[in-house]
């Protein structure tokens, strides 16, 4: 029986059909994902879904005693506590007692591997990402709705997401534009196009097939009727000018055959837009030697740079959240000076900065003035083009360039902002997370722009495809440098050195306990390790004290009495806390060993 059941939903906005009898399904265990273009209206789909929207018409059913949670798209600016407090909190209508709601809460988070007492509020965007889906996993939730849950994340968590959501026992309807996140988890696709739902029971690659084949199909009928609308037109013209009795079916025909060309609701059309090429550099657009950075005297984020961008190279920048991708853009941009060593910039640079522009734009005014500052025309390689033509060319209509940014979604914001970087003239593209929120047919336009331009361009990029598609070389952070390697994040992969196996040495006590001390910041450690080192005895404490819980729990001979399932919990949860334990102490010996020299065994 499925898990969810949606009936002939509709939904109008504005006039404007959203939802048009929309009908689907989701059975147990299946992990579908939703695509659409931007602003079709997925994410209100998954929010009525959830009873968050209203539909004007329409059912949606769920199997009985199915519970559903949501991951939101966007992560709230503030959240107050520790991570504890915050799933407690997300418990409120539970009806469990307190202490029910802490065992829930700490196992939870235990297995998205964050700390309890964390303060929420310092956690990075990622772990945040991670402390939400706690909230959503913590009442065991029989269908998980994700709404753009790789937004943010760098390209260790989107795996480690992408691991963790594939063993989830539940379903999983999700919204993603990430092609290898989508292509790794989705075993079943829904295509919201035009307000009309369609289901494609197959994986990403063939539903590309398939969808391309459909509107093939759909042309080929509006051809033939178009041709036989224009044949009618002709036959009810000659028939008036004739004055002729006519065939009163055949015009009853021809007016629904004319409401119905009224009525279709054709392809938004696909994105055209041109770059603003500027002016040639100087060969060597940015070199650094021996170049370090650090903030107040602190571990140097970057050490000992030496990297040479030349002209017309496509550098894609990979690596963690909070290991210096962004400082280092700013260092080559000559907007942060460095601490030790040399940055050489070159001659003649005209850039073009995406990250510059998101705090710029107005929510009050219209996406026209946002883009132009008030003016009515733009020139893009040297064309004096209309606002709103060119706005055409990033799939905004008349009326949407006349609407106030703050109605726009994710990604159509995105296309305004990438608007608004090419009416700037640039030989230096610098992308900082471009693809957030993009639809899919924008993405592949944007990058065959950035093939065919022939400046030199810059990004930063957690989406594996879309550096693949768009590098010539990638820069990454390693250890404590940034290595250079040819080809896209694949390339890298085959490229990049295996990690040598570390021999685990078990370290005790007197009194037979794991003893591991804190250890201090080391220059052969790089700031990121040094971090790692500084937080593993906490959780190392941590798993030890969960351990000791549960063990007790299992010393009990009352606890097995009425408790067959939490007992069989329980002990997997101590055999996956041993296992975690060991890769823990593995990694906690590696970095020790590091800091101390001594290199892996």
């Amino acid at each position: 029986m499925a898990i969810l059941t949606v009936n002939n939903i509709s939904l109008t906005f504005g006039g404007y059909p959203i939802l048009d009898n929309a009908s689907f399904v989701v059975e147990p265990g299946e992990k579908v994902c939703l695509v659409g273009r931007n602003g079709t209206g997925k994410s209100t789909l998954l929010k009525i879904i959830s009873g968050m929207v209203s539909k004007d018409s329409g059912d949606v059913n769920l199997q009985a005693g199915a519970k559903v949670s949501m991951l939101p798209q966007d992560v709230p600016e503030t959240l107050n506590g520790s991570c504890l407090d915050v799933i407690i909190d997300s418990m409120e209508q539970s009806g469990l007692t307190y202490a029910e709601k802490e065992h829930a809460a700490k196992e939870v988070l235990s297995r998205v591997e964050l700390h309890a007492d964390f303060a929420a509020a310092a956690l990075s965007g990622g772990q945040k990402r991670r402390l939400l889906l706690a909230g959503a996993l913590v009442i065991e939730p029989d269908l998980l709705l994700l709404d753009e849950p790789s937004n943010h994340l760098d390209i260790d968590s989107i795996k480690w997401l992408e691991g963790f959501m594939s063993k989830f026992r539940g379903a999983i309807l999700f919204v993603s534009h990430d092609r290898a996140f989508i292509r790794s988890l989705a075993t079943r696709m829904l295509d919201l196009d035009r307000g009309a739902l369609k289901s494609f029971a197959c994986r990403y690659d063939e539903f590309l097939v398939k969808k391309e084949q459909f509107l093939q199909d759909e042309q080929k009928q509006w051809e033939r009727f178009d041709k036989k609308l224009a044949e009618e037109e002709v036959w009810i013209r000659k028939g008036i000018q004739a004055r002729r009795t006519r065939n009163e079916g055949r015009v009853r025909s021809l007016i629904k055959m004319r409401n119905e060309l009224s009525e279709r609701q054709t392809l938004t059309g696909t994105s055209k837009f041109e770059i603003n090429v500027g002016d040639r550099t100087s060969k060597k657009v940015v070199e650094t030697l021996d170049a370090s950075f650090c903030y107040d005297g602190e571990t140097d984020i970057l050490q000992n740079l030496n990297l040479t961008l030349y002209r017309g190279e496509k550098v894609g920048i990979i690596g963690n959240n909070g290991c210096g991708k962004t400082t280092l853009l700013k260092l080559l941009l000559g907007k942060l000076m460095p601490t030790k060593g040399v940055v050489n910039i070159g001659e003649n640079l005209q850039i073009a900065y995406l990250d510059q522009l998101r705090a710029t734009l107005d929510e009050k005014k219209t996406v026209a003035q946002n883009l132009a500052d008030g003016s009515d025309s733009v020139v893009v390689n040297g064309q004096v083009k209309h606002v709103i033509s060119y706005l055409r060319d990033f799939l905004f209509s008349s009326k949407r360039a006349n609407s106030p940014v703050w109605i726009l979604s994710g990604g159509e914001r995105n296309r305004l902002l990438l608007a608004k970087l090419f009416t700037k003239k640039a030989n230096v593209l610098v992308f900082d997370e471009p693809t957030n929120d993009l639809d899919t047919e924008t993405l592949e336009l944007l990058e065959d722009k950035i093939n065919s331009f022939e400046g030199t361009v810059l990004i930063v990029s957690h989406d594996r495809e879309f550096i693949n598609n768009t590098v010539t070389s990638s820069w990454v952070f390693e250890d404590d440098t940034v290595t250079s390697y040819a080809g896209g994040y694949d390339d890298w992969q085959k490229q990049r050195k295996p990690v040598e196996p570390v021999k685990v040495v078990k370290i005790v006590n007197d009194e037979g306990k794991r003893d591991v001390k804190r250890v201090k910041n080391s220059k052969k450690l790089s700031y990121m390790q040094a971090r790692e080192l500084d937080e593993l005895p906490l959780k190392i404490e941590t798993l030890e004290t969960e351990q000791s819980e549960l063990l007790k729990k299992l010393d009990d001979p009352a606890f097995f009495i009425d408790n067959a399932d939490e007992v069989t919990n329980v002990s997997s949860r101590l055999e996956s806390i041993e296992a975690e334990l060991m890769d823990v102490l593995e990694r906690w010996e590696a970095l020790e060993s590091l800091k101390d020299g001594k290199g892996s065994d």
